[in-house]
């Protein structure tokens, strides 16, 4: 049996086939992998994995781009062609040892390959099986990509970002798909639980537009008991369309500074604005554009290094905005030890973050890079389908 490079892993011991393609699914099988579970990407042999293709720059590794780096490393590749009859066998005999199955084809796709829960129960009762779709159980949009920006658009989230006059700002991450592989390792976990008890798998789904409404519970339930009245995004430095002012990000003589929650009365003798006092509570909220306008003036008047040095010793809630580099400097970034060097036999070197979860106070790290299609396909073969140990 192939080594298991997370032996010390919490899921140690658990075998998870990784059908999905593009970001949610392999999401979710790494964030598995991360804790231990050994990861078997199935892949077709023409192309594999469509996001091998998807660049997020002109940077690719090894013939394949850095967002497929990111979140396959430590995988292991299987070639598969799921219309072959032979090649479903194989896939079949892989599913009756496995503990988990994650698939995020289009509604129907699954079923049509015989891939579906239904047939993989019938293998396995002891599976628990993962989906992701782009729109769920709602029917209208079935039939429509299953699409980051396109689920971000629909679910109304985009109307949170950015200032009045802006539109519509989508986020600057592929925020449904994390958010969806997350919801999908949630429910895998409690799968696995309860598999332990009953000795029974289960089928565990979520979809895009189901990640992105839930994404946004807290301001929804506030727009559900509030009249139906719509947010409303301040004009000046927003950050929130339900907080008032000071909340927001603010640009300084030489950088940026966010200022969050704070009674203008403690921040107004700080930044020598007696006028800030005056406002009421109601007011920093009816009136924050004029209000955040008037910390803006006095905020580009010195250094962040000089405000911070001015209101963190008052415990004024204010941080510098980071960029990539700046983040990469501080003593704190270093001592979080969130960053990892992945190889592979052909040579292929990424440097890409680790985990970000802690297990006994350690944070465990897999070298091995994302796999080229294939890689392990002798001995996966061997392993599951000639009876080998």
């Amino acid at each position: 049996m192939m080594k298991n490079m997370n032996a010390e892993g919490l899921l140690s011991g658990i075998t998870v086939l990784d059908m999905s393609q593009f970001l949610s699914g392999p999401m979710a099988a790494l964030r598995l992998g991360d804790l231990g579970a050994r990861i078997i990407k199935i892949e077709r042999p023409d192309g594999g994995d469509l996001c091998r293709r998807l660049y997020l720059s002109d940077t690719e590794i090894g013939g394949d781009s850095t967002l497929f780096h990111a979140i396959n490393r430590g995988k292991e590749s299987i070639a598969f062609n799921m219309k072959d009859a032979d090649d479903l066998r194989g896939i079949h005999a892989l599913i009756a040892k496995a503990d988990v199955i994650i698939q995020n084809f289009r509604p129907g796709v699954i079923e049509r390959l015989g891939l579906d829960y239904e047939t993989a129960r019938k293998i396995n009762p002891r599976i628990v099986y993962g989906s992701i779709t782009g729109y769920g159980t709602a029917d209208e949009w079935r039939q429509f990509p299953g699409q980051d920006l396109l689920a971000q658009a629909r679910s109304g989230a985009m109307w949170l970002n950015g200032e009045a006059d802006d539109g519509p700002v989508p986020f600057g991450l592929a925020v449904a798909d994390m958010l969806a592989g997350n919801l999908l390792v949630q429910g895998i976990l409690a799968g696995l639980v309860r598999r332990g008890m009953t000795g029974e798998g289960s089928h565990v789904e979520t979809s895009l537009i189901e990640a992105m409404i839930d994404f946004q519970f807290e301001v929804l339930t506030t727009h559900l008991n509030d009249g139906g009245r719509l947010p409303k995004k301040s004009s000046v430095r927003n950050a929130h369309a339900y907080l008032a002012a000071p909340y927001g990000v603010y640009q300084t003589s030489d950088s940026w500074i966010a200022v969050a929650m704070m009674p203008l009365s403690k921040l107004a003798p700080l930044l020598d604005l007696p006028a800030l006092a005056t406002y009421t509570p109601e007011e920093a909220f009816s009136r924050r554009d004029e209000v955040k306008s008037m910390i803006a003036g006095r905020l580009r008047e010195r250094s962040v290094g000089d405000w911070l040095a001015i209101l963190q010793p008052a415990d004024i809630w204010a941080a510098e905005v980071l960029d990539w580099p700046k983040l990469m400097q501080t003593a704190a970034f270093r001592q979080l030890d969130m960053l990892q060097t992945v190889t592979r036999g052909d040579g292929v070197s990424v440097r890409t973050t680790a985990s970000p979860i802690r297990v006994n106070g350690v944070r465990h790290k897999n070298n091995r890079a994302a796999p080229t299609i294939g890689n392990q396909s002798e001995e996966i073969r061997a392993e599951f389908m000639s009876g080998g140990e």
